[in-house]
């Protein structure tokens, strides 16, 4: 068996997330799956470097998957790009050593939250942005997330309902990068995410933009621990999964 290190690219707008679920709802992990079958006739189990939710986006998500070795890497990644549906795409294909794992093996990931700033909707934008029509203190925004960087508890920005063992997690770069009415970029790099973690701060921070909480109030928010506390889960559109790294 050869072990295939799979990188790739999505729009995750109509898909309901990375991993496949129960009622036949259409999701990347499923359909990656799916195109493998086609190509090798086999079914495989695909591993992915992490989940994302329903309308998140990645441009290096990484996927590992063990076939006969029959195809080299590249013929692997043109055969499946010609039956893969056209928001997928392999950008990269590489044989990986046999005890490679995208999940277990990752080491921090890099997302990116996009905002429009602009005065009138987007449309070009809206599967890819999301849009906030009212101008945004960049500079505010910016003090606040130099607050939230490093290793923290960010259980005040855990989804509610979530289960894990511990909620400290390290953020090693929050950066806020574009221009008031043009578009802003959220980079948000880490060794662990919690579930909506980044959409939950960037909802947050526009809340800081918009003067209706003071950036110097991250460190009360952090020690809150408590969800209801933190702003409004940004719109998922925003969000891409940038790259991996190992």
């Amino acid at each position: 068996m050869t072990n295939f290190r799979l990188t790739l690219e999505y729009d995750g707008t109509d898909f309901d997330g990375w991993q496949i679920q129960a009622g036949g709802r259409r999701t990347v992990q499923g359909s990656l799956q799916e195109g493998i079958a086609q190509v090798t006739g086999r079914l495989v189990q695909v591993e992915g470097s992490g989940r994302t939710d329903a309308g998140v986006h990645a441009w290096g998500q990484v996927a590992s998957v063990q076939l006969e070795p029959r195809l080299d890497a590249s013929t692997l990644q043109r055969a499946l790009n010609g039956v893969l549906p056209r928001d997928i795409s392999v950008t990269e294909a590489v044989a990986a050593p046999a005890d490679f794992r995208a999940r277990g093996d990752a080491r921090s990931k890099l997302y990116c939250y996009r905002f429009w700033n602009g005065a009138t909707p987007s449309p070009l934008r809206a599967r890819f942005s999301s849009w906030e029509p009212r101008p945004l203190d960049l500079e505010a925004m910016r003090a606040a997330a130099r607050a939230l960087s490093g290793r923290h508890d960010f259980a005040s920005f855990q989804a509610a309902g979530s289960s894990v063992a511990h909620t400290v997690r390290t953020l090693s770069r929050l950066e806020l990068h574009g221009e008031v009415r043009g578009e802003i970029d959220l980079l948000a790099e880490g060794n662990g995410f919690l579930r909506h973690m980044v959409r939950n701060i960037a909802g947050t921070l526009v809340e800081v933009g918009l003067l209706r909480r003071a950036a110097d109030s991250m460190p009360a928010l952090l020690a809150a621990r408590d969800r209801r506390r933190a702003g409004p889960t940004a719109p998922a559109a925003g969000l891409a999964l940038v790259r991996v790294h190992y």
